[in-house]
């Protein structure tokens, strides 16, 4: 090779090149006239300091698809922006004596550097923060039109509250039953907070979810699970026995209690026959009026609280119980069951009481063995091997070893036998509405969406207080309601409930003294609409063009709640008169990447080591700094806690971003993990000099007009075709093996002319940018291309030269294979079985020996019988 591609000379000179044409600035609606748009976004990042080797494969895959469609003659849109509110920064406040802000825009600028350096086709002419005031500004804007339209509201809420912090946590920041970063146990507390209406949207977002058929069945899955239809009965249990008298001594408002019995609902109203007992939640208001008087109960409630909230918290608990001596009346069999307040029950679900079978329901049956309740099989299995089992046949729980759950046929339940499950839910229900006791109902999982956060760095609830007018919206023209810049973060809690000034405002209705809300907005409803921002700050026609966005990347670990509130939002924003766009849906293609992974290290002592810290000697690792042997760990996410990331600065100072590019996208399935290993990113750098070893051998200019259907303009015009696919598909690894076997053939093609390599090369440099864009604009300077090869066309297909019009068949000779020959796929069996009986290798094989019979198989092979 005449000369080296120098990565650190090249990759500056080209970045200013796209900067002086401002390159991959999205043209408007009237400039792009014809041409289809195309909104490729990727989840923009957190200012966390410093980017990652995640952040590379996600934001690399995302460029792949914007560079390409950008040369098939797209109009894109391909910006980035800061999700920059939430608790980092105000811990950063309080760790380092800095402001939140000061801290975040300084993150900012560094990740911003790293950002440049990675040749992503960016329109940073649309950059923002969601701390910027402009941008929260504009969402209060919008909290307020939805508060308008009974979109928003308020109500009283338990919530997992920081008694050191001072805040509230989400169940994901409760960590066995402690905050994530005090450490103090979490008390379970009632506080007034704000909460979006969702499930006002909960049956379509249901419904869309299923038509978005570019997104991953998995995602489309977990949002149905999360919105969690299900069709059922809501009915009532009359109290039973002396439950009057012992109401009558917690419960102020008796007659009324006494009329509504137990309220239930569930979607197993055929195993009514079977129930044992009915459960509450330990936040129902029957067990909260009921432990007022009774200390033994309200112990049991603290007891509860200390598991948490969260569903997978209260699954996987120890079933506990509290026995209120309360009964009710079965509505069929004329038995009375017993009433407990029982630990697994959600208040956030149905009515917060159930009625419980045990045979068919596992946390039913755990709970009736602990407290030796009946247990009362009503389903027989239609599943042969369950069918065998002792308690079938004796229709007996206490042969049970757990609760039966699926497919049968009812029994054990008088007019119901016999009867399939789907059939005896529509009888039972029928049954409890003549008796006036209930009626079938659809209820929903989904909760609506408590957006409250006890902090400063938020974005601020636009609402005043006033004493004489309630809550009164902040005037459209007094927004933004900005953050103060003199914040202390001296006393715990919320910095804006202790401000001295801030809170205190007039009533902009009568004029007299009021407080603002002190609370800000959760940080999901920042990364909820801001796409729409992207498309343009305020005019409903851009942002009819772009939306929805055409294809979205990011974190599978994003799959519900972030695409769950964008769906909400963009609904929303649609429903107020905000938003063109029908569907509500924002995402109309979503791609979930796979992680970045490494090894992990630990010293002689224990502690994590980084990556750079350690090399390898023959079958040892060891730390550089002291010599010591290293124990390896597992291959895991790259995480700042465990030591095990890898800086893509010293990869790019090392080896080039186009080599870091190259790597991330082509191990592996883009959806699946990627290992990242020093030997690959070496691999990686050594196929871009092999690239540029093409271009350094061919001429400045071009040499003449291809000619002929040769091997190698065949080969070419299959890459790009296969290339294109491949990156249509999301299959990166695969467009990266063909981008390997192309550039072979070029190696190889050593006797075909200047014109026929020259044009291979030419069509090689314009399939390059979307995955090592620095290295395609030197290739193609190379060769004489004309302007930046990253403003040039998709190659053209000659498609005749796509389809290949001769056949490769294997020749068998009794039965074993001895040579393969090509013919044209035209031929017919006569000329097929005479150029195969010629061939030269065939020979030894065949010569002297009689030919009993010759089998031609068009298209597939040729069999030769000898004797």
């Amino acid at each position: 090779m005449a000369s080296k591609y120098d990565p650190q000379i090249a990759e500056p000179k080209w970045r200013e090149a796209w900067a002086a044409a401002d390159l991959f600035k999205a043209k408007t609606p009237a400039e792009a006239g014809e041409a289809p748009k195309a909104y490729v976004l990727e989840m923009f990042p957190y200012p966390s300091g410093r980017l990652h080797m995640g952040h590379v494969r996600n934001y690399a895959m995302g460029d792949v698809v914007a560079r390409h469609r950008k040369a098939k003659g797209y109009n894109v849109l391909h910006p980035m922006g800061w999700d920059a509110f939430g608790m980092p920064a105000e811990n950063a406040a309080m760790e380092r004596g800095v402001h939140p802000g000061e801290w975040t825009y300084q993150n900012i600028a560094a990740m911003k550097a790293q950002f440049m350096k990675l040749g992503l086709s960016l329109d940073w002419s649309r950059e923002f923060a969601t701390c910027d005031a402009d941008y929260y500004g504009e969402q209060q804007r919008l909290f307020l039109k939805f508060m308008e339209k009974g979109l928003v509201y308020q109500k009283k809420a338990k919530v997992n509250w920081d008694p050191v912090d001072n805040t509230v946590l989400a169940n994901e920041q409760v960590v066995d039953g402690k905050g994530w970063r005090s450490g103090a146990p979490v008390e379970q507390r009632e506080l007034v907070q704000w909460f979006f209406r969702i499930t006002h949207y909960a049956e379509d977002l249901l419904e869309e979810v299923q038509k978005l058929e570019r997104w991953p069945e998995k995602v489309r899955t977990m949002q149905a699970n999360w919105i969690g239809r299900s069709e059922g009965l809501q009915m009532r249990f009359e109290w039973a026995g002396d439950s009057d008298e012992i109401l009558r001594q917690h419960v102020a408002d008796i007659d009324q209690v006494m009329a509504e019995g137990v309220e239930i609902f569930t979607t197993r109203p055929d195993t009514l026959y079977g129930a044992s007992f009915i459960a509450l939640s330990p936040d129902h208001p029957l067990t909260i009026e009921l432990a007022g008087g009774n200390s033994e109960l309200e112990a049991f409630r603290a007891k509860c609280a200390q598991i948490g909230t969260s569903e997978a918290d209260i699954e996987k608990a120890p079933k506990m119980g509290f026995d209120t001596g309360l009964t009710v009346k079965h509505p069929f069999a004329g038995q009375t069951l017993p009433v407990y307040v029982a630990n697994f029950v959600l208040m956030g679900y149905g009515t917060g009481a159930i009625f419980a079978c045990p045979a068919h329901d596992q946390r039913d049956f755990d709970f009736a063995r602990k407290y030796d309740l009946p247990i009362l099989p009503v389903v027989k299995p239609s599943d042969k091997d369950a069918a065998g089992a002792k308690w079938v046949e004796t229709g007996q729980g206490a042969d049970m070893d757990a609760a039966y759950t699926g497919p049968g046929s009812i029994m054990n339940s008088e007019d119901l036998n016999g009867k399939e499950i789907d059939a005896a839910k529509s009888e039972a229900i029928a049954k409890i509405a003549e008796l006036g006791l209930g009626e079938g109902t659809i209820n929903y999982r989904l909760r609506d969406w408590g957006v409250s956060r006890q902090r400063y760095w938020g974005c601020p609830i636009p609402v005043i207080h006033c004493a004489d007018c309630g809550i009164v919206p902040v005037p459209e023209a007094d927004l933004p309601v900005k953050l103060p810049d003199d914040v202390s973060f001296d006393k715990p809690g919320n910095p804006l409930f202790h401000h001295a000034t801030w809170k205190d405002v007039d009533c902009p209705k009568c004029g007299k003294h009021a407080q603002r809300e002190t609370d800000t907005l959760d940080t999901f409803n920042d990364s909820s609409w801001y796409f729409a921002r992207f498309a343009s700050v305020n005019d409903r026609e851009e942002r009819a063009y772009w939306l929805p966005v055409d294809q979205y990347v990011g974190g599978v670990e994003h799959a519900v709640l972030h695409l769950l509130y964008a769906r909400f939002f963009i609904r929303a924003m649609r429903d107020v008169g905000e938003l063109d766009l029908p569907s509500g849906e924002p995402f109309a293609g979503l791609f979930t990447q796979g992680m970045v992974t490494h090894e992990t290290y630990k010293s002689a002592d224990g502690a994590w080591l980084e990556p750079a810290a350690v090399e390898k000697r023959g079958d040892q690792t060891i730390e550089i700094a002291t010599g010591n042997p290293v124990e390896v760990g597992d291959i895991i996410k790259m995480s700042k806690s465990k030591k095990n990331t890898v800086d893509p600065d010293n990869i790019i100072a090392t080896f080039g971003a186009d080599t870091a590019r190259w790597f991330v996208l082509s191990d592996s399935p883009p959806e699946r993990d990627v290992e990242w290993t020093q030997a690959g990113a070496e691999g990686s750098a050594r196929f871009v000099q092999r690239v540029w070893s093409v271009f350094d051998d061919l001429p400045s200019a071009k040499p003449g007009e291809p000619e002929g259907k040769t091997d190698l303009r065949k080969a070419s015009h299959k890459a790009v075709v296969a290339i294109d696919k491949a990156i249509e598909e999301f299959r990166f690894n695969a467009a990266i093996a063909e981008f390997h076997n192309w550039v072979n053939a070029i190696k190889k093609a050593t006797s075909e002319s200047d014109a026929n390599r020259y044009e291979a090369a030419s069509m090689l440099a314009r399939c390059l940018p979307p995955f090592m864009p620095h290295l395609a604009e030197e290739c193609w300077a190379q060769i004489g291309g004309e302007g930046l090869v990253s403003a040039a066309a998709w190659p053209e297909i000659d498609q005749g030269l796509t389809v290949d019009d001769t056949v490769t068949l294997p020749i068998q000779v009794n039965g074993k294979r001895r040579a393969e020959i090509a013919v044209a796929k035209s031929a017919d069996k006569d000329t097929v079985e005479a150029e195969a009986l010629a061939l030269p290798e065939l020979q030894n094989f065949i010569a002297g020996k009689d030919i009993k019979k010759v089998i031609v198989v068009p298209g597939r092979i040729v069999n030769i019988v000898v004797a």
